[in-house]
């Protein structure tokens, strides 16, 4: 009787709600200018077309918080929609910008109280402890164009070349023992301690935590050397390209 009532609910109901982790793209501003904003979005959808085409991006306010600095939200939405962005929603933020992002028909995610920041905490440590505990996927064998390559709660070890057109994602560290020369995007679900290692570096995109660099800007320096890449955390977060030498790869741990 059990099984049949079961199967008549999953026959009759028109749809399953479930929760799935989707990596979403933050927009964090550090201000309002508006002009200046487009500016440098034009600059960054030129130099990555595609890659944020229709995407859903979040827009977050925690630098501008402290000031109370008006945003006009919807010049923002309309700027960032010719950019080909999609923004869904703010987080952070003054009560006051977070009431204009609503009226702007943004929605609010993780109002910004004191409870939400225990949870920040809470969830900060967890995740560094998750890092420590965290499991190794390994690859064998070369990752060909349109190939994707992901590595959920690990890291990612491959053992041979990306090719250029394939992506190889991690939740943790990335370490490429061959050539990259596709796209890799290491702590993508918000490690920053996250970095990607690899012997030849000649790849289309890298990112660490959501944030990215193309190779034809200031990665030519380094085409074709082995490097690490990792997060500087300052206002900027900007991502840094650093040569390393055989024997300090050789001497990573990879468990």
């Amino acid at each position: 009787m059990y099984n049949q009532a079961a199967l008549l609910i999953h026959e009759t109901d028109p749809f399953e709600l479930k929760t799935c982790a989707v990596p979403i793209p933050v927009l964090k501003l550090y201000e309002s200018d508006i002009d200046h904003i487009a500016e440098r979005l034009g600059q960054t959808t030129g130099e990555t077309p595609g890659l944020f085409h229709h995407a859903p991006i979040v827009i977050d306010l925690t630098s501008l918080e402290a000031s109370d600095e008006a945003v006009d939200f919807p010049l923002l939405v309309r700027v960032m929609r010719d950019s080909g962005m999609q923004p869904i929603g703010v987080q952070g933020g003054s009560g006051a910008q977070q009431q204009s992002a609503e009226s702007t028909g943004l929605v609010v995610l993780g109002k910004n109280s004191a409870g939400e920041r225990k949870r920040w905490d809470k969830a900060e440590k967890a995740q560094a402890k998750s890092a420590i505990n965290r499991e190794t996927k390994f690859v064998n064998q070369p990752v060909r164009s349109g190939q994707r390559i992901y590595a959920p709660g690990a890291d990612l070890v491959i053992t041979a070349q990306v090719s250029s057109g394939a992506e190889v994602i991690a939740d943790g560290n990335i370490h490429v023992y061959g050539a990259l020369r596709g796209r890799a995007m290491a702590g993508i679900k918000g490690d920053t301690r996250s970095r990607i290692f690899c012997l030849d570096f000649s790849a289309e995109l890298v990112s660490i935590a959501g944030h990215y660099k193309v190779t034809e800007d200031v990665f030519r320096l380094h085409r074709g050397k082995p490097v690490q890449i990792y997060l500087q955390i300052d206002r900027l977060n900007s991502l840094i390209v650093a040569p390393i030498s055989m024997n300090s790869i050789k001497g990573v741990r990879l468990d």
